[in-house]
């Protein structure tokens, strides 16, 4: 094993999904401690870690790639998250999301942008007073 490889991928994990990484790990380390391991070490520990891509534009991918795939609500859930944590907009996220209505259709859109909203929802629920006040004002409506 390869411990450069795993240590560098929980970093990156860490670094993009923070404490909701672990958990995903630690539940499947529960059930297949090997594969957990793998998670960590090949997409985090060797491809994130390329340096070509910036972590933003490889959560760009990645929702896209989800959003077409259209089964994997968890996954683009976690990787919405994670866009969010690397400097995606919502608006960014939801323009990817629709692009991919092009390609993958509607269905596998509008479902990817019903788990967008919940993010979002989830987000906004537990954001503090303060920090609504420093948020961008809307844009009007045309």
């Amino acid at each position: 094993m390869d411990s450069d490889r795993f240590e560098r991928g929980q970093a990156t994990l860490s670094s993009i999904h923070g404490h909701i990484g672990e958990g995903v790990m630690r539940a499947l380390g529960d059930i297949a401690p090997e594969f957990a391991r793998f998670i960590i070490e090949f997409p985090y520990g060797d491809i994130y870690a390329r340096g070509i891509l910036s972590p933003r534009e490889r959560q760009i991918a990645t929702i896209a790639s989800l959003v077409t795939l259209g089964h994997s609500p968890k996954e683009l859930r976690a990787h919405i998250q994670g866009g969010l944590n690397v400097g995606c907009s919502r608006q960014d996220i939801i323009e990817v999301i629709m692009q991919m209505a092009v390609y993958a259709g509607f269905p596998a859109a509008v479902n990817a942008l019903l788990v967008a909203k919940e993010v979002f929802q989830e987000i906004d629920a537990t954001r503090l007073p303060e920090q609504e006040s420093v948020a961008p004002p809307s844009r009007p409506e045309a």
